[in-house]
């Protein structure tokens, strides 16, 4: 996980280090939340109809390392992307996003909350990125944001149809929480001896925590790492905190205008193995001849005429990174209660050839369900 805010500034050229694309061992997920992401006319209107420079970057990156973006929602300043490794893909379901502002008296979207929840093998989570009220003296008002942001997002879900019936909540970003009443020479003298302890009992977001109940639900990491601050701004220290519900090892970041990562380790049990849908490339595919999939229900869900097949070449980088796709329902050619075959016309299919996957989507769930082995469409000339 990662927060970071941006202070509208154009991406970096490289965050491999950021993301520990190096390390010996890769998560499965990535969940990615920024704030004050540049939103300038200009480039809002952009980013509307593109993916915003952020989004690329990340994309970019981690498609290759097969990973790809599962959602993201972005909210003017606020943005928040959750990508899965391809294997896990078929086993997230019930995407869902939102927003809500809370700057400007709820008009415009410079703070508030974007969340993403699915479900993970079963799990019911809920990931919520917070650019929430500045300053020092506002440590109530930023509460009450939250609490504010906990009711107004729903989903339409019957498991979870809020943040805080899900079976893991985490809630991270730019929470503006500071440290108060203690100088200067006072919190560099901790700095300097690695004391950071003596700095607790100043912390806003754990002096709130003790009186308000919201807050109680959530368990903080420890706080073992130096608070840094706004140069401008000498008395205010920026405290940007990651929050998880029940009992997830994570961390409380005081952290400004640097990105931060923290890698959670949390055993889930899958609830289950077998995708919803299994299909595969019929036959050898090229674009001087139609083609077929075919693919099989494993298990009950809810189809629709909405439902389609996309071919993806090997390092797809999103659901909407695909070359073709067939509807399920209007292409469908033949079918039995085991088998169902959808027909793919040559002209979709890319003369330039290459590795390729199939991917049954379905709206309802808003996700993929199922993806095929990798097979080969031949370069026609």
């Amino acid at each position: 996980m990662v927060t970071w805010n941006v202070a509208t500034a154009d991406p970096p050229d490289d965050v491999t280090t950021l993301l520990h694309l190096n390390s010996p061992k890769s998560p499965d997920l990535y969940v990615i939340g920024l704030q004050e992401v540049y939103s300038g006319p200009l480039r809002f209107v952009s980013d509307a109809v593109f993916d915003d420079p952020w989004s690329y970057l990340f994309m970019s990156l981690l498609a290759p390392q097969k990973y790809i973006k599962v959602s993201s929602i972005r909210m003017q300043g606020l943005l928040l992307l959750f990508f899965s490794k391809l294997e896990h893909v078929p086993f997230i379901r019930d995407v869902q996003a939102t927003y809500t502002r809370t700057g400007l008296f709820g008009y415009w979207g410079n703070k508030g909350g974007v969340s993403i929840r699915l479900s993970f093998y079963g799990h019911t989570l809920c990931f919520l990125n917070c650019h929430l009220a500045a300053h020092m003296n506002y440590a109530s008002e930023r509460v009450d944001e939250f609490e504010y942001i906990m009711d107004m997002q729903s989903f339409d879900c019957k498991r979870a149809p809020t943040i805080v019936d899900h079976r893991l909540v985490f809630w991270f970003g730019d929470l503006n929480f500071r440290i108060q009443d203690h100088g200067m020479h006072f919190v560099r003298t901790c700095i300097d001896k690695q004391n950071y302890s003596l700095l607790w009992s100043k912390d806003q977001l754990i002096m709130m925590k003790q009186k308000e109940q919201v807050l109680q639900e959530f368990e903080e990491g420890p706080l073992d790492f130096q608070p840094t601050y706004k140069k401008h701004h000498h008395k205010n220290h920026e405290s940007y905190s990651l929050f998880s519900l029940l009992t997830v090892c994570c961390i409380c970041f005081y952290l400004y205008l640097f990105p931060t990562l923290q890698t959670l380790q949390h055993m889930l049990r899958k609830m289950y193995e077998t995708p919803l849908v299994r299909l595969r490339a019929e036959g050898d595919w090229s674009a001087d001849i139609d083609a077929m999939v075919v693919y099989s229900p494993l298990q009950p869900f809810p189809s629709s005429t909405w439902d389609w097949i996309g071919l993806y070449k090997v390092g797809f980088s999103s659901v909407s990174d695909y070359i073709t796709y067939a509807w399920v329902k209007d292409d469908e050619v033949a079918f039995n209660e085991e088998v169902i075959q959808v027909y793919v016309s040559k002209e979709e299919i890319p003369v330039q050839g290459g590795d390729c996957v199939l991917c049954y989507y379905c709206n309802a769930l808003k996700c993929i369900i199922g993806i095929s082995e990798p097979f080969q469409v031949m370069n026609w000339k």
